[in-house]
């Protein structure tokens, strides 16, 4: 090569030592200091092409009724519109339902939750398309509104049909036990509050398609949708995403209305639409995570061990299908979380309310499944007076053992872990040192709670669970990656970029990702149920073995040697010929191959193995195998006020073999903040006539640094995981969230120590202040005085 970028070492440097940024290392996120800098570009910062218009969207004022008559003449009218759509303006598909149908893009004849789109505005600026949606006159016909959960099951109003998964005659073993108890909890929804709003900006191309940059976490969704909302074919839309400001499953179905709306416009007016949502109207017009209501009637023995269990799970889904069916079944699916239920019977209910629809969030449902075990044995724990924990531990799963939906349990630590855990953070001793504190201090008390998450790792829609790559080697050795997973600041593209580097033992800064889209890798499944390193790393590694194996072949016919011959060393290329070595730069290498005519691109494939469900018999391996962790929380509260302050939290978690440690931890210590926040903070609340009272972070509290445990230990288990995943690493990106209910499950601890531990005060989350205060006023009535 007569030229190497000054971007690079040259390569008489890069053979004198190991190459950068391999797997199992530490590494910086790719984007980490344009993120810092604010050199990061996303889609609002993206320069705007001339003649951009700029979207608002008119909302309902009614959760439910009939639309009597629309009047938007002074819309249009107004300073700086351009066009008002609705819709009949719609040249193709009006139901942008993701999966299932119920999905209107705008109201037609009958609204169905507040803040439901009636229109859409394009004007000359955002603040004179935002102004122009209040001047629409809408005459409405009130009908009656189902707002709760309760509601909706009293009038079986559900957006899909009731599910039952079950094992063995649960009635009989919970009739035949020495006890029995019932309980239940409200588990309320979370806000996304992603730091980007949702946003899309559409330019009509000259084949009158559409080019989208959006903030989605499936970009193939919504060129799909879009592609049907203007009857277009799908080759017509490409769509493009860089990254996001934060995801966590709010823009994994929700991103696409936006789109179709700008688009819509856009096509009409062949001009360039922005849809940027301002965060009032993002938090009402998108959805949470489910609320849940769960109860449970189980047996067990006198030392606590399940021997029957009954349990029901209920959503609130909103108004539409949306995802909620896989929500409430992964609800289901984690209703034991690390336990074995014995012979029982899980129900999972799909309640339509007139509330926006709500939809996938960060954990996908598992979290309130689990919610319901650890309810259900803590209580069971109080019940015989023994220690939470050894209640846990006597009813964890076994390998060999199978779950209420039927697979096998298999490769299961929990036991090590939680052992581990429970050593490393003094569990027992601090145990005893609660005790006394409690018993000197009548108006602070403290409790302490150590939980396991055991998280299934696969798409329940098993057709998701599968992904394309794409790799391009230059002739001087640089590496361009393309795959469909999506960059929401998880750190994806870094591991995917590591993985890469691994499989040519080249530097990692000699490889590139580039933005999501459609236009190089098609049909890609969301970014979600954190699987997007297990299936687009498995794909980028696809197609770097293919390369491989082409340059291997290669070498073994241009030296005449076998391919246990050519090694690929420290950015280098050696060939074992007969006594002498020959070595080859990486790029000088691929130079020659070039020349010799080999291909160096390829596209890469990877479906997971071994999973199926059988929704008819409610069985199966939905999950390719189990994610697992523990967390140890200790709190304090006031009994005067129920304020607390979390004092301390160490967590093991099991992420397989480690690709890059560093993300990894950022990634647990992220997820069990927010996990911590739905389970504590954040509440939100909806008044009488569906109208929601969260709308901003003045109402809607998520944590921040100073809601930080002051001590907080994180650390991996060291157990690469027992299948062929991508080096056998395991997923991280949800798993941690679920953490968080160890810092609820101590607040509960510490009320229950006002009763001397005799009872388990209901606690419905989040735990705010007033919560914790009604716990502690529960647990007084049962106060044994001296």
């Amino acid at each position: 090569m007569s030229f190497m970028s000054s971007k690079l070492e040259p390569y008489e440097a890069r053979r004198k030592r190991p190459a950068k940024g391999k797997i199992g290392k530490d590494q910086q996120h790719e984007s980490a200091e344009k993120h810092v800098t604010g050199d990061a570009i996303y889609i609002d910062d993206m320069l705007e092409l001339a003649g951009t218009l700029h979207m608002a969207v008119g909302q309902s004022s009614e959760a439910h009724a009939n639309i009597v008559s629309m009047d938007l003449s002074a819309v249009k009218a107004a300073d700086g519109v351009v066009d008002v759509v609705v819709f009949d303006d719609v040249p193709g598909e009006t139901d942008i339902g993701p999966v299932f149908k119920g999905d209107p893009i705008f109201a037609k004849e009958k609204v169905e939750y507040v803040g439901q789109a009636l229109f859409a505005v394009a004007a000359t600026s955002f603040e004179a398309a935002k102004r122009a949606t209040l001047l629409a006159k809408v005459e409405y016909k009130k009908l009656p509104a189902i707002l709760e959960v309760e509601d909706a099951l009293k009038n079986d109003f559900f957006v899909h049909p009731t599910h039952t998964m079950s094992k063995g005659d649960f009635a009989q073993a919970i009739k035949n036990a020495p006890n029995q108890l019932q309980g239940q909890v409200y588990v309320k929804g979370q806000e996304h509050f992603y730091l980007e709003t949702q946003v899309s900006y559409v330019v009509p191309t000259e084949d009158k398609g559409m080019k989208v940059f959006t903030s989605s976490q499936h970009p193939s969704e919504v060129q799909k949708l879009v592609s049907e909302v203007l009857d277009l074919p799908i080759n017509y839309v490409q769509v493009e995403v860089r990254r996001m400001g934060g995801g966590f499953g709010g823009k994994e179905t929700q991103a696409a209305p936006w789109a179709c709306m700008a688009a819509i416009l856009a096509n009409r007016l062949q001009q360039p639409v922005k849809a940027r949502l301002a965060r009032q109207d993002d938090m009402v017009m998108t959805g949470k995570r489910h609320d849940f209501l769960n109860r449970y009637t189980v047996g067990f023995d006198d030392q606590g061990k399940l021997l029957g269990s009954d349990i029901m799970v209920a959503g609130k889904c909103g108004f539409s299908p949306d995802l909620s069916s896989s929500i409430v079944d992964r609800a289901m699916f984690h209703s034991d979380n690390a336990y074995n239920l014995q012979a029982a019977r899980v129900v999972g209910h799909r309640c339509k309310t007139h509330t926006v629809s709500n939809t996938a969030f960060r954990g996908f449902g598992g979290p309130q499944g689990t919610m319901v075990a650890e309810l259900m044995i803590d209580d069971v724990a109080r019940k015989v007076g023994k220690d939470p924990l050894d209640v846990r531990k006597i009813n964890l799963y076994k390998n060999g053992d199978t779950t209420h939906y039927g697979q096998p349990i298999e490769h299961y630590h929990m036991a090590q872990l939680i052992e581990q855990l429970e050593t490393e953070s003094e569990y027992r001793a601090r145990r005893k040192d609660i005790t006394t504190f409690n018993q000197q201090h009548e108006y602070k008390k403290r409790g302490i709670a150590l939980t396991p998450v055991k998280f299934g790792i696969s798409f329940t829609a098993q057709h998701l669970n599968q992904a394309g790559a794409l790799v391009h080697i230059y002739t001087d050795g640089s590496i361009h990656v393309n795959h469909g997973g999506t960059e929401m600041g998880q750190g994806l593209f870094t591991k995917v970029a590591q993985i890469v580097a691994n499989e040519f033992d080249v530097d990692l800064d000699t490889v590139q990702v580039s933005s999501t889209n459609t236009e190089k890798v098609p049909n890609t499944s969301p970014t979600a149920a954190s699987s997007g390193t297990d299936l687009n790393g498995k794909a980028a590694q696809n197609a770097c073995l293919t390369i491989k194996q082409r340059l291997v072949e290669f070498a073994c016919e241009k030296f005449n040697v076998d391919e246990s011959a050519i090694q690929f060393e420290n950015n280098h290329v050696m060939v074992h010929c007969q006594d002498k070595v020959q070595e080859f730069g990486f790029g000088p290498f691929v130079q020659m191959a070039y020349e010799h005519r080999v291909s160096l691109s390829s596209t890469g494939y990877y479906k997971t193995p071994k999973i199926h469900y059988d929704r008819e018999k409610a069985s199966g391996r939905p999950f390719f195998y189990f994610a697992l962790g523990a967390a140890c929380s200790e709190v304090e509260i006031d009994t005067l006020t129920g304020e607390y302050t979390v004092l301390r939290t160490d967590i093991i978690q099991d992420v397989g073999q480690s690709i890059n440690p560093a993300i990894d931890i950022g990634q647990i210590e992220g997820g069990f903040i927010q996990g911590m926040g739905w389970l504590t903070t954040e509440e939100l609340n909806w008044d009488d006539n569906g109208r929601i009272i969260s709308n901003g972070p003045a109402n809607y509290k998520i944590p921040t640094s100073s809601d930080m445990p002051p001590i907080f230990n994180v650390s991996l288990f060291d157990r690469p995981n027992d299948e062929q995943t991508i080096y056998n690493s395991k997923a991280v990106g949800e798993p941690p969230l679920m953490l968080g209910m160890s810092v609820w499950l101590a607040l509960r601890d510490a009320a229950a120590s006002v009763a001397d531990y005799k009872i388990a005060p209901p606690m419905d989350t989040p735990a705010t202040p007033e919560r914790v205060l009604n716990a502690v006023m529960f647990a007084k009535q049962y106060k044994v005085t001296p």
